[in-house]
């Protein structure tokens, strides 16, 4: 049995242009994807106009991406593991490159749907990969550091920049919002060709989890699938409590298959660890608070204000803007003061920006309200995404790095979708009778807003939980993220 051959280079304090372009290959898919998220939305009623969509199937332009998205990256995390982080990243990312062409060619609904759902389903692909192709090439400490807060904040900026974009784009037409990604996607994929390192391939001795695959891809989909549709067809309705039954079984199920399979999907042990937990449950409500409170912000601003999507995207770009500054120094602030601090800060900026926009009425001072606002939620981005980053990867097996890649964004993707889709029933369930009044229509987005401040201050809670003195390592053990030990199986190294 031989170690697995590593790309980590050394901790050198300068690094050289091919890792600079390795590291702007995997940003620019990070990039692309959250643009792609936050694009679609403000094109949505052009998108309906044009296709003749109802309201339902119009839900499912940005439905369709969250399903293939949220629902395989479990499978795409462990398939950068066992089949090739490089060959995984770039296959994937040339899928997304044409179903964004396709996306911005079709001429009917169900079409750009699906051109929708197979691009979440490549970026479900690419995010577990260029995140752990990341942590196996930039060696654990401040390279990585470094090179995690640069991209993780590359997503910030990109769901910032899209709101931008798209308000700029869909005035000449909708469908150069589902184009504009396919060049940049080309280009990213000619450089990763030949920058990319290429790493080596891990199998277990026990060979695939196709059953675990199975079953976690479809409890993943059906849990996904689920959550969209509640809200259409009742949270208490027998379809969604059925779903969540079966959700719940096939959970039961892929447990039981991966605590007796010699090669799992999910090693069920790295979540002992309790920062990979917090890590894990970190990333559910951050993500989950934020895009419940960007929905909420959109229809405040839009439908009730009466701006323009231009107008809207640029009262995000505060945040946006802050994000993208604090890039190159958050490695440095990372290693001062460690991902605990700096998590339970983010969520206290988070919680106190969304208490400030509590404060919202029918004339909003842009620079009373909105401004502040923006500023605390983006402080609350540099600080904490790129701190979860670090805590969910710090300590863990390389041969595993892309099995935890894959859980971390499930729980992104997982988190956006179910607090969306509760935010959207909290705001449905306080609708006035039409007309309405402009005050009665304000008065029913607040128990939102209300309800995201409460998911990010669980968060904070969670968060608060890892300032406690860390414990003393067991000897002999391996050191997860923040000093838990978890046993660690030794692979097979496999060449790409």
């Amino acid at each position: 049995m031989t170690s697995p051959l590593t790309t980590t280079p050394r901790a050198e304090e300068r690094w050289t242009p091919r890792l600079w372009g390795t590291l702007l290959v995997l940003c620019a898919a990070m990039f692309l994807d959250a643009l792609d998220v936050s694009m679609v939305g403000v094109a949505l009623p052009s998108i309906g106009a044009d296709l003749g969509l109802s309201t339902a199937s119009l839900q499912w332009v940005v439905s369709g991406y969250i399903l293939g998205y949220g629902g395989l990256l479990l499978l795409g995390g462990r398939a950068a593991d066992l089949l090739g982080r490089r060959q995984v990243f770039l296959i994937a990312l040339g899928v997304f490159a044409v179903a964004s062409l396709l996306g911005g060619l079709v001429d009917s609904g169900p079409l750009l749907i699906g051109s929708r759902f197979v691009k979440g389903l490549s970026a479900a692909f690419t995010a577990p990969a260029g995140l752990s192709i990341i942590t196996t090439t930039f060696a654990e400490g401040p390279l990585r550091n470094r090179a995690l807060s640069i991209y993780t904040t590359c997503g910030a900026t990109g769901y910032s920049m899209g709101l931008v974009f798209s308000g700029l784009l869909t005035e000449a037409s909708w469908r150069l919002t589902m184009l504009l990604p396919a060049p940049i996607a080309l280009v990213a994929l000619v450089a990763g060709l030949k920058l990319l390192p290429r790493g080596r391939r891990e199998r277990g001795t026990g060979g695939y989890d196709v059953p675990g695959a199975v079953l976690g891809t479809g409890a993943m989909l059906l849990l996904v699938f689920t959550v969209v549709r509640a809200s259409e067809a009742g949270w208490a309705s027998a379809r969604t409590i059925l779903s969540f039954v079966a959700v719940a079984v096939l959970l039961a199920a892929f447990t039981a298959v991966e605590l007796r399979s010699p090669s799992p999907l999910i090693r069920l042990g790295v979540l002992r660890s309790g920062p990979q937990v917090r890590a894990q449950l970190g990333a559910l409500t951050f993500c989950g608070s934020y895009i419940g409170f960007q929905f909420l912000v959109t229809l405040y601003t839009q439908s009730l204000l009466g701006w323009s999507a231009l107008h809207t995207a640029l009262a995000f770009l505060p945040a946006g803007t802050l994000v993208a500054l604090s890039a190159t120094k958050m490695g440095a602030v990372i290693d001062r003061f460690g991902t605990a601090r700096l998590t339970a800060v983010g969520f206290a900026l988070m919680v106190a920006g969304y208490l400030l926009f509590l404060r919202i009425d029918l004339n909003p001072v842009y620079a009373a309200v909105v401004l502040p606002t923006m500023l605390l939620v983006g402080a609350a981005f540099a600080l904490t995404f790129p701190s979860l980053n670090v805590q969910a990867t710090n300590g863990v097996p390389e041969h595993e790095q892309g099995m935890v890649s894959g859980l971390l964004n499930t729980s992104v993707q997982v988190g956006g979708a179910i607090f969306l889709a509760v935010v959207t029933a909290v705001i449905t369930a306080h609708a006035p009778a039409e007309p309405a009044s402009p005050q009665a229509l304000l008065d029913s987005y607040r128990p939102g807003f209300t309800v995201v401040t409460f998911v990010a201050l669980a968060g904070l809670l969670i968060s608060a939980t890892g300032l406690r003195g860390r414990p003393r390592p067991k000897r002999g053990s391996v050191v997860v993220a923040q000093g838990a030990p978890l046993e660690q199986p030794e692979p097979v190294a496999v060449p790409d």
